[in-house]
């Protein structure tokens, strides 16, 4: 993880949602435990949850909403990894439109998620210890021309 700019950030095998067979399966997020936050969250603002979708192919995380007095937020959660992001809209895909996590975010962090910022989603690959990708995640990457974070966590692989 980015410890204010001392680490790089390491992608773990599994961030792109792609896995070679003979290394096996990818882990799964935790979805009972995100939507636990999810409740948790909306609770603190007195709020709701909206829209629950779960990750299918193609896409590479689950989608919800927190819907407030102030309006609906978006929320993001990787399939393979315990990682939430924000977003101001429901997409298959993102580059760079994700936002700084809300003040009522901590109950996810309580979960065992990890709670990204906008300053690392946006980071660029360049300044990400990419290492674990393969050739044919890399040639996704350049095909869809992905260069941030959160733009290999949260996306659409055709």
């Amino acid at each position: 993880m980015n410890d204010g700019g001392n680490t790089r950030f390491t992608l773990p095998r599994g961030a792109t949602g792609f896995f070679i067979p003979k290394d096996g399966p990818l882990p799964q997020t935790d979805v009972r435990g995100f939507r636990t936050a999810l409740y948790a969250a909306a609770r603190v603002i007195g709020g709701q949850v909206g829209e629950f979708e779960g990750q299918e192919h193609p896409l590479s995380f689950h989608t919800a909403s927190v819907v407030a007095r102030t309006g609906e937020s978006v929320v993001l959660c990787h399939a393979h990894l315990p990682w939430v992001a924000f977003a101001r809209e429901r997409r298959n895909w993102y580059r760079e439109e994700f936002l700084t996590p809300p003040s009522w975010a901590f109950p996810f962090a309580e979960a065992g998620f990890v709670v990204l910022s906008h300053e690392q989603l946006t980071t660029p690959l360049s300044a990400v210890d990419t290492s674990v990708l393969t050739p044919a995640e890399w040639r996704k990457v350049r095909s869809y021309n992905i260069t941030t974070l959160g733009g290999v966590l949260f996306n659409a692989w055709a």
